[in-house]
C-alpha cells in the first residue's frame, strides 16, 4: 500500500499517538486508581469530549491531553473477560510481571519501584504536553474537569517533566532525534532515507508490515488505539560521568568515548556523518542530522560501533539477525528532576532521569523485543551477551568494546547508569472507544 492509499482515521486517534512533541515543552503525568466503576466510566465520558485528535495536529497551540488504560484499568471499568483476551498477553501481564524479561533486576526490579507504580492500582494514565508550564498546567486544569466531583477515581500519582531548549537530556545528549514516517499521518520521519512503515505497526485496526492486522475486541474498542509503554528511568549522573573521565585519557578523548558509547556527540550530530569531531550546526538540523545508514559506509562499526546506543536501539541496514522494520518504534523521552551541575562528579541524592514512552501495535515484538535483544544482548549483532553500554542491565562484569585500527579499544567494566522506578503497560483507545467506554452498562 502507497502513502496516498492509505487513509488513517486522524479525527479517531489521540494525538499524542502520532504528534511530535513542541520544544521547548512541560508535561505531567497523572495516575489514577478507579474504585468505583460509574465514576470510571463518566471520567471516560468526560476525557472522550477534552483528549485531542491526531486531525488537530496543524493547531498552533500545541497542547493536548492524552487518556490511557491499563488491562486493570479496563476490567475496573467492567470490560468483558472475552474483550481482555483479545488484547496483546504483554499488556495483559503488566510491567511489574515482565520484569525478568525487560532486564528489570536488581536495583531496578518491581520491589524497589515508586508506589505506586507497577501495582493493581494503576488503572488510568492522564498525560498533559504543552510549549511551557503555565500552558501545562491550564491544559492540567481543564482536563481535571473530567475527575473532579468523581469520588470513585482517585488520583494516586503525578511526575512532572519538561524538555530544555537545548532537548538535551541528564546525561547531556541531544534527545528524541530519530522518527519513524508513518504511512497516512501525513507526518515527516526524519530519516528521508527511511521507507514510511505501515500503520498498523502503531495504530491497531490496519495493516502492519507483514500484512496483519492487531484489532482487540470488539472492533470500536481496539480500532485507532495504541499500545503506550511508559518507564520512569533514573539517570545516576554522576556516576556516566566519572566513568568517562577514568575510562578517557583527556577531556577531547572523553568527548569522544561519550560519542561513541552513544552513536552520536552530545549536540545530536551522528558519527555517521561527522565522525571525527561534534558538529553543532548539523546536530540542530532535524532534516539531516539523522539521514544515514550503516551498511555500505560503515559494516564493521570503525565509525558508529555496533554496540553503541543508537545502532543497538535502530540498527537500520546494517547487517544483523532478523527484520530491523518489524521492531521499530515511536520513542518519547521527557527530563524530570534538576540537572546535575556541570563537572559535578559526585551524587547530590536527587532524583533525575527520564519519563520515556514507547508507542506501537505491537508490545512484544517492538518494546520487549528490543528491550530483550537489543539493548540487553548482543547476539543479534554478533556480540555475544554485551548489553547496551548506557541503558543495559550491568551488574559490573560487563564491557563496552569500540572497533579501532590498529587493535579495538576496551573500555572499563560497565555499571549501571539507568535504573528502572517504575512503569506499566497501557492502552491508548481511540476517540469513539472512550465513548463507549464511557457508555458500557453491567
Amino acid at each position: 500500500m502507497s502513502e496516498t492509499r492509505v487513509a488513517l482515521e486522524l479525527d479517531d486517534i489521540q494525538r499524542g499517538v502520532l504528534s511530535p512533541r513542541p520544544t521547548p515543552y512541560a508535561a505531567t503525568y497523572l495516575v489514577f486508581r478507579v474504585d468505583n466503576r460509574a465514576h470510571g466510566r463518566e471520567l471516560m465520558r468526560r476525557a472522550s469530549a477534552g483528549v485531542t485528535s491526531a486531525a488537530d495536529s496543524v493547531s498552533p497551540q500545541q497542547t493536548w491531553v492524552s487518556v490511557a488504560v491499563t488491562c486493570r484499568g479496563l476490567e475496573a471499568l467492567g470490560v468483558p473477560s472475552a474483550s481482555l483476551e483479545t488484547f496483546a498477553w504483554e499488556f495483559r501481564q503488566g510491567m511489574a510481571a515482565r520484569a525478568r524479561a525487560l532486564g528489570d533486576d536488581g536495583e531496578s526490579s518491581p520491589e524497589h519501584w515508586e508506589a505506586p507504580l507497577g501495582t493493581p492500582d494503576v488503572h488510568v494514565v492522564l498525560a498533559a504536553v504543552a510549549p511551557d508550564v503555565a500552558g501545562l498546567e491550564a491544559a492540567v486544569d481543564r482536563a481535571s474537569l473530567a475527575y473532579d466531583q468523581l469520588t470513585g477515581v482517585t488520583p494516586i500519582w503525578r511526575q512532572d517533566c519538561y524538555a530544555l531548549p537545548t532537548e538535551a537530556e541528564h546525561f547531556g545528549y541531544r534527545d528524541g532525534v530519530s522518527n519513524p514516517a508513518i504511512e497516512g499521518s501525513g507526518i515527516a520521519g526524519s530519516n528521508r532515507l527511511e521507507a514510511p512503515l505501515k500503520a498498523g505497526e502503531f495504530v491497531c485496526g490496519y495493516r502492519d508490515e507483514i500484512g496483519g492486522i492487531q484489532l482487540p475486541q470488539p472492533e470500536v474498542l481496539g480500532r485507532n488505539g495504541s499500545y503506550a509503554i511508559f518507564r520512569k528511568l533514573h539517570q545516576d549522573v554522576a556516576a556516566f560521568r566519572s566513568y568517562l573521565r577514568q575510562a578517557a585519557t583527556g577531556p577531547e578523548d572523553e568527548e569522544l568515548l561519550a560519542a561513541k558509547i552513544m552513536g552520536r556527540w552530545r549536540s545530536g550530530a551522528p558519527l555517521a556523518l561527522s565522525p571525527q569531531h561534534d558538529d553543532p550546526a548539523l546536530g540542530a538540523a532535524p532534516g539531516r542530522r539523522n539521514t544515514f545508514r550503516y551498511a555500505r559506509e560503515d559494516p564493521a562499526g570503525f565509525i558508529t560501533p555496533g554496540g553503541c546506543h543508537i545502532r543497538r536501539a535502530n540498527p537500520r541496514d546494517a547487517s544483523v539477525a532478523g527484520e530491523v522494520r518489524l521492531h521499530r518504534m515511536i520513542r518519547r523521552g521527557a527530563v524530570y528532576g534538576p540537572p546535575l551541575p556541570d563537572g559535578d562528579l559526585e551524587d547530590d541524592g536527587v532524583d533525575r532521569g527520564l519519563m520515556f514512552t514507547f508507542i506501537g501495535a505491537h508490545p512484544g515484538r517492538q518494546f520487549e523485543f528490543v528491550q530483550s535483544q537489543w539493548m540487553n544482548d548482543g547476539v543479534f549483532f554478533g556480540a555475544g551477551a554485551a548489553k547496551d553500554p548506557i541503558t543495559g542491565s550491568h551488574d559490573g562484569s560487563g564491557r563496552f568494546t569500540i572497533p579501532w585500527r590498529p587493535v579495538r579499544r576496551r573500555l572499563p567494566p560497565l555499571t549501571r547508569f539507568v535504573i528502572t522506578r517504575g512503569g506499566e503497560y497501557c492502552f491508548l483507545p481511540g476517540l469513539r472507544a472512550l465513548r463507549w467506554l464511557g457508555d458500557l452498562g453491567d
